[in-house]
């Protein structure tokens, strides 16, 4: 086993219901810190966990979980499950945030339900097709910084992180690959990991994700429900351009990356110092 492979294994939780969970610690910033372990960590949605699963969160003791999804999202697939049954909003041993990322106006997902139950093989090429889909995934990305309202939301994120009593602290969206993806990006950036390891900590999701993403494109196969399943790839998959697009909106907008933290996400040095304080260790 290479040591790449066994960084891979470290950084999981170990969670068989949100195989894409995992921890940020380990990175190191480019003043030669080292982002903590067990403090800030990543994941896809925790609705379908196992009561293996709820054992081995119990033994990470979490204290906030940030859900990024939707609230219809909630409602169709379910919400979270956390360690000792905490029901949403209720007070308890881990406390559930909800910060949905969403806008009717950028939901992929309403727009591939209607035209895969339409099973018209012309519309879905039409959608997806010839660059469709990464086109879609780019725009989603530029929105993550561009809306105002959505920044508000991820700098919530980083305000939590940054509490001395709020970690450690578990944030996901439903794959664990966009919302969360571009939310671990701006933490390690403002920690001061180098852009290269940002983006292969983004990149990852592939690795993890490899076996749902397996089964997803062996129903497709199977059910006739598309024409041709490989157009879902782009949407279903993490891709080093759709963070470019994330990073290009941030260039556009601001002149630096702190001023974006600063002027876009309306983070003042004192939480970005206690984010550090929180987050890295020498």
């Amino acid at each position: 086993m290479t040591a790449d492979h066994r960084e891979t294994r470290a950084r999981s939780l170990g969670l068989k219901a949100a195989a894409n969970a995992r921890d940020l610690g380990g990175y190191r910033t480019a003043d030669g810190r080292t982002v903590r372990s067990g403090v800030a960590l990543r994941g896809d949605a925790l609705n379908r966990l196992t009561d293996a699963d709820l054992d081995v969160l119990s033994g990470l003791g979490l204290r906030q979980v940030v859900d990024l999804r939707g609230l219809n999202e909630v409602e169709e697939n379910g919400s979270d499950r956390l360690p000792e049954g905490v029901p949403v909003g209720a007070d308890g041993p881990v406390r559930l945030v909800h910060l949905p990322v969403y806008s009717p106006e950028h939901d992929i997902y309403i727009s591939l339900r209607d035209v895969l139950a339409g099973q018209d093989g012309q519309a879905q090429h039409a959608l997806l097709g010839d660059g469709g889909a990464e086109r879609i995934m780019a725009e989603i990305y530029g929105w993550f910084v561009t809306d105002p309202a959505i920044r508000g939301l991820f700098a919530s994120a980083v305000r939590l992180l940054a509490d001395p009593d709020g970690v450690p602290l578990l944030f996901h969206c439903t794959a664990g690959k966009d919302r969360t993806g571009w939310a671990a990006a701006i933490v390690l950036t403002a920690l001061g990991v180098d852009r290269d390891t940002v983006y292969e900590d983004y990149l990852l999701t592939n690795a993890r994700s490899a076996a749902l993403i397996e089964r997803i494109m062996e129903v497709f196969n199977t059910n006739g429900v598309m024409e041709d399943p490989s157009l879902m790839l782009p949407v279903i998959r993490a891709d080093a351009a759709y963070l470019d697009a994330a990073f290009a909106a941030v260039e556009a907008g601001w002149p630096s990356f702190d001023a974006f933290l600063s002027d876009g996400l309306g983070l003042d040095a004192a939480t970005l110092a206690a984010l550090r304080k929180n987050l890295l260790e020498d």
